[in-house]
């Protein structure tokens, strides 16, 4: 049962991300400090799982405020008791296509691994910036299964939190706390550490016994070095793998002259 609870969650652990050797990858978690999510995706690394799974079971929206019961007693959540447990900035932006639009080109410049312009999926984007993606993918939107493509509402955030735009994570973090609690809703479960957290100081609420996150999950040293070495790997079956879609001998010699272009594009991450 645990881990259908925290498939979509992640960790990250500060302290180690930041003893890493090859500093390159530093300024994509300087920026998650500097947009004040530190306390919320860097909180202690345990959770509690009988109490995870009687929350979501029996959790629902009310008046705005996400309320369950475990344990047969009642437990409330609310934007300010959220937002201050992980002291979450409560002002800035709130809907994401107000981020300034004088960001846009510069932005696909510096996240683009090539010249272009128009980036789609996530290998298209330089590894500091697929890492970016990944983060938001798995700790803010709490995406389950694939999310190999570049959905407009990640790339908005990744502008924002590159380009210092003021986000009220307080808003939109509860936003996706109250989805993942409404029946029906699409939005993946996840949130496990944080919850744990908040519920942990309710008075009178039992969890149980804490349980350690599972340090595949956990983005230290060690994860962060096998994120850059599976990216450098699919980097480089791009340049050795040949075109799947020749038909014909006659258009070989395009896809060939194809194939080098690509080649050229994606050089750096090799």
């Amino acid at each position: 049962m645990a881990s259908s609870r925290i498939s979509s969650s992640h960790h990250i652990d500060f302290d180690s991300v930041f003893s890493m050797e090859d500093a390159s990858l530093a300024p994509v978690f300087e920026s998650l400090i500097v947009t004040g999510l530190k306390e919320c995706l860097g909180c202690p690394a345990i959770f509690y799982d009988a109490a995870l799974t009687e929350f979501f079971a029996n959790g629902s929206v009310r008046n705005g405020v996400v309320v369950s019961t475990i344990g047969g007693t009642a437990a409330e959540i609310s934007e300010s008791v959220f937002a201050t447990t992980f002291e979450l900035p409560s002002e800035g932006l709130t809907d994401l296509s107000e981020v300034p639009k004088n960001i846009v080109f510069d932005a696909r410049s510096l996240f683009s691994d090539s010249k272009e312009q128009v980036m789609c999926f996530k290998n298209e984007l330089k590894i500091e910036y697929r890492l970016l993606h990944d983060i938001l993918a798995k700790t803010i939107y709490v995406k389950a299964g694939s999310f190999d493509a570049v959905t407009r509402d990640r790339f908005m955030l990744m502008k924002a939190i590159t380009f210092d735009v003021k986000i009220n994570w307080s808003t939109l973090l509860f936003g996706v706390l109250k989805a993942m609690v409404t029946p029906g809703s699409r939005q993946a479960k996840g949130f496990a550490i944080q919850i744990g957290v908040v519920l942990s100081n309710i008075h009178g609420l039992e969890l149980g016994e804490p349980r350690a996150f599972p340090p595949p999950r956990v983005l230290n040293e060690r994860t962060v070095h096998r994120f850059v070495h599976i990216n450098e790997q699919v980097g480089m079956e791009k340049t050795t793998g040949s075109p799947p879609m020749k038909k014909t001998p006659k258009k070989r010699a395009v896809s060939k002259k194809r194939l080098v272009d690509s080649d050229a594009e994606v050089a750096p991450i090799v």
